[in-house]
């Protein structure tokens, strides 16, 4: 399964997050799937794709031409997509992934994984999608979604288009029993 795998990109993070990033990775190749993301070298990224890497699978990175300067994208990616925009670089992302993981990150990642989430809450697509939820960096962002449904702006199946998980196991279990058939999407589009 091609995995794409939405992430921080800066190095100045605690060390639990970037040792779960490249067990994560490393975990994903062993299983037999292969990673896509934007192709950095630091970070969450980059200690993912080093976990893949090392677990001797197949990486895919993808970049808009800017990024492409010393030391911001990883030297080891089997295939390096360049793109002129960041909605190019997303779409591409987006098409060739079969499945989703938000890992810990900032604006950047939240923009990516909120598209991701809106497109399956209008049936554009019905891939799984995981948030690693590691040292419960996205609690806040749970209760706030749960709050959402609370307050009637978002209705609560659309909890349930997504999963969290804390450990690198769970998050593959999902990706890999994840049953199409078993959610329905239409219903969402009104929310």
């Amino acid at each position: 399964m091609q995995i794409c795998l939405y992430g921080a990109s800066s190095n100045e993070l605690d060390a639990v997050y970037l040792d779960s990033a490249y067990d994560l990775g490393r975990m994903l190749a062993q299983r037999g799937h292969s990673l896509v993301y934007g192709g950095g070298a630091q970070g969450v990224m980059g200690a993912a794709a080093r976990g893949v890497h090392d677990g001797g699978g197949k990486i895919t990175g993808v970049a808009p031409r800017f990024l492409n300067v010393d030391g911001i994208l990883y030297d080891r990616c089997d295939e390096l997509i360049f793109t002129d925009t960041m909605a190019e670089r997303k779409g591409i992302m987006a098409g060739r992934a079969e499945a989703f993981i938000m890992a810990p990150g900032g604006v950047g990642t939240f923009e990516e994984f909120f598209e991701i989430l809106t497109l399956k809450q209008l049936g554009r697509h019905n891939r799984p999608i995981v948030i690693y939820n590691v040292n419960g960096y996205y609690a806040p962002m749970q209760q706030m979604l749960e709050h959402a449904v609370h307050e009637r702006f978002v209705r609560e199946p659309c909890l349930q288009i997504y999963r969290l998980a804390s450990e690198p196991a769970a998050v593959l279990d999902y990706l890999e029993t994840y049953d199409a058939s078993a959610i329905d999407v239409r219903h969402l589009k009104n929310i």
